[in-house]
């Protein structure tokens, strides 16, 4: 049995413990407000971006002509893009990204592709990615909590070069979307090419479409203008992933330090009693020995 004074090191080292989640808790609990926020934020945007790129697509005359709405005959290398975060500690944040990430690995197989590659956008990926030797493309890594639209843009163009140079015949984003501060989601997203009724899309209208329709004049011309769109929906897709991914990982991460200090209240409970039991035995040990040392003496 170990002796009182372990006992008490132990509890001292499990309370410190309880100290650093319970920052980590509130930290992540700032962070989390700030990435709601953002995503408040940002959700107007596209989905007016979408409906103007409805609009400029039943005006268009040449939907089928814009490289980033092609869909190739056959998929024969596609590319997975993995976001995960650049830290742990947040549960099973992580794993359940790659696992889906794998997961459609397999289903890109299975419908026909033969070479499946990766690119990795947090440290905690990427690095699993490399330690089981898949195939990377490229890695984007050090602003999984706080992601800025510079770099969302940054990781559009060069997916976009994959695609258009013909390198990739399709690119999936696998992310964890933020519901709420319980559930995160994970999700597997076409990004290229962007599916038809992406642009079709007629939800994206007011009520009265039919009105804003006849409205609605494009200069120079429709076409043009949807070309322009079609990369700006893919810059804003790919922030709106990093954005759900910084809120989920902030949720998570709150969840994961929220029960690691609760399990560490319970274990000092458990290592106090223990502590309790070792003394009363200890003072029962001495009281003992008294006795029979009197007994002796008579």
């Amino acid at each position: 049995m170990p002796s009182q004074r372990d006992i008490k090191r132990r509890i001292e080292s499990v309370r410190n413990t309880r100290k650093i989640t319970r920052a980590m808790e509130l930290v992540a609990s700032a962070k989390l407000r700030r990435a709601q926020d953002r995503i408040e934020s940002l959700r107007p945007y596209a989905r007016n971006l979408r409906g103007v790129m409805a609009q400029a697509s039943r005006q268009s005359e040449a939907n089928r002509a814009f490289p980033l709405l092609q869909e190739r005959d056959e998929v024969r290398r596609a590319a997975v893009v993995t976001i995960t975060g650049d830290r742990g500690l947040a549960g099973a944040f992580n794993v359940n990204i790659l696992r889906a990430g794998f997961g459609a690995d397999r289903d890109l197989r299975g419908d026909g592709a033969d070479d499946v590659v990766y690119v990795g956008v947090g440290k905690k990926g990427s690095g699993t990615l490399r330690f089981r030797r898949m195939p990377i493309e490229r890695t984007f890594e050090g602003f999984s909590s706080d992601p800025g639209y510079g770099e969302a843009q940054l990781i559009a163009e060069y997916l976009v070069e994959l695609f258009t140079s013909g390198q990739v015949d399709r690119v999936l984003l696998v992310y964890n979307a933020f519901k709420s501060v319980m559930q995160q989601q994970v999700t597997v997203e076409q990004l290229l090419p962007i599916e038809r009724q992406v642009v079709l899309d007629d939800d994206a209208d007011d009520d009265d479409g039919e009105q804003s329709r006849a409205l609605t004049l494009f200069e120079p011309s429709a076409e043009e203008v949807l070309a322009r769109l079609l990369p700006v929906y893919v810059n804003t897709t790919i922030y709106r992933a990093l954005l759900e991914s910084a809120a989920a990982e902030h949720a998570a991460r709150r969840s994961a330090m929220r029960n690691a200090s609760d399990n560490a209240g319970g274990l000092i409970t458990d290592l106090t009693l223990k502590m309790n039991r070792a003394r009363q035995a200890a003072i029962t040990q001495e009281i003992l020995e008294v006795v029979a040392g009197a007994d002796a003496l008579q």
